[in-house]
């Protein structure tokens, strides 16, 4: 039976620039490539796509095999979608013309209506589909140019930090359409970025690569939980963690969540009961306390173990926290030594943690 997922593996020397992975990454969802500028993402998505070549290299998509040995498929004959940092339309063409080329040149102007209308419904861009590139903004460009990577009906899609040439505000305009992708789509997405909110946001798989080398990958709750990370580390540290919607309290504006090992209110969602959303809590908005406080505004209080404890730079540490005892969420809080020494905090150690706030990933 054929694998599924993606095996990439290659070994590449550029100058003074050294890139070798062995990866094996989900055959759905969104993996995000995850690094400094100059770690090697973007050089491994070309490698991935063909567009870079290198003699030591395999790459198995779902089953089908791209490259081993002398066998190697061409881009154009790869079923791929590629999207880069700048939308790169035609500006003698509407939306709908570089739509349109972009599925001639796959050779699916036929078949793959179908594929565009989804993709065009899917990015909401049919309102725009008879203006020219010069008519659009960034966010506005940068969607037609998803939905032309869609239109061609891939098997994997690759975006290569496809907000970097964006403002805030365009980016803000964006994500959300992202997001849609993430949840819509069958097929793997590869995402490059240096972006920790886009990774929090979009992905559910990253791989942190270093100086052309996988330092490590696993899911985005894991990693951003790893104190021995800068994600960790940084002053805006959270967990990522996945809930699923369980009631609403219209009265107080409320909505309940439940998490593994727990529950948490927040602010009224709209969200239907039984959907499932991914909430962000920062390191900076939850407070540790030995015994479980008595009356305080503070709705949020889960019983919590300590599992690991690091300190920072200015007498600051972080505090690796896992609520419930099997399937466990893990949270992280970011407090003073001077509190730490005060409550003698330890590994293993039962508290409760508080917590002050809440953030939906919309």
């Amino acid at each position: 039976m054929a694998q599924n997922g993606i095996q990439a593996r290659f070994a590449l020397d550029y100058g003074d620039f050294s890139l070798k992975v062995d990866l094996d990454l989900p055959g759905r969802g969104v993996t995000a490539l995850f690094g400094h500028s100059g770690s090697g993402k973007t050089t491994l998505l070309r490698l991935i796509a063909g567009l870079n070549r290198t003699r030591d290299g395999y790459l198995r998509v779902n089953g089908v095999l791209w490259q081993e040995g002398k066998q190697f498929v061409p881009t154009h004959h790869r079923p791929l979608g590629y999207v880069f940092q700048e939308a790169s339309l035609f500006a003698h063409l509407t939306a709908r013309g570089n739509l349109a080329y972009g599925m001639k040149r796959a050779g699916n102007a036929a078949m793959g209506r179908d594929a565009l209308d989804q993709a065009v419904e899917l990015l909401g861009i049919s309102h725009l589909l008879e203006r020219r590139p010069h008519q659009l903004s960034g966010g506005e460009r940068q969607r037609v140019a998803i939905a032309r990577a869609l239109a061609v009906q891939p098997r994997l899609l690759l975006m290569d930090e496809p907000l970097a040439a964006l403002d805030l505000k365009r980016k803000r305009e964006i994500l959300p359409y992202l997001e849609r992708l993430h949840d819509t789509l069958e097929i793997p997405v590869l995402y490059v970025t240096h972006s920790p909110d886009e990774v929090a946001r979009l992905a559910d798989t990253v791989v942190m690569l270093e100086q052309g080398q996988v330092r490590t990958q696993g899911s985005v709750s894991a990693l951003f939980s790893r104190l021995d990370l800068t994600l960790a580390q940084d002053q805006d540290a959270s967990a990522i963690i996945e809930a699923v919607v369980l009631s609403h309290d219209d009265h107080y504006a409320l909505t309940r969540l439940k998490i593994a090992g727990g529950h948490l209110s927040v602010a009224r969602l709209q969200r239907h009961v039984g959907e499932l959303v991914r909430i962000r809590i920062h390191a900076r908005d939850v407070s540790l306390a030995l015994d479980e406080p008595g009356t305080s505004s503070i709705v949020n209080i889960l019983p919590a173990q300590i599992l690991e404890l690091r300190e920072l730079e200015q007498a600051q540490m972080v505090v690796k926290l896992g609520i419930g005892s099997s399937e466990q969420t893990l949270l992280l809080a970011r407090i003073t030594r001077h509190s730490c020494d005060r409550l003698r905090l330890h590994q293993g150690q039962s508290l409760f943690a508080q917590v002050k706030a809440v953030a939906l990933m919309d």
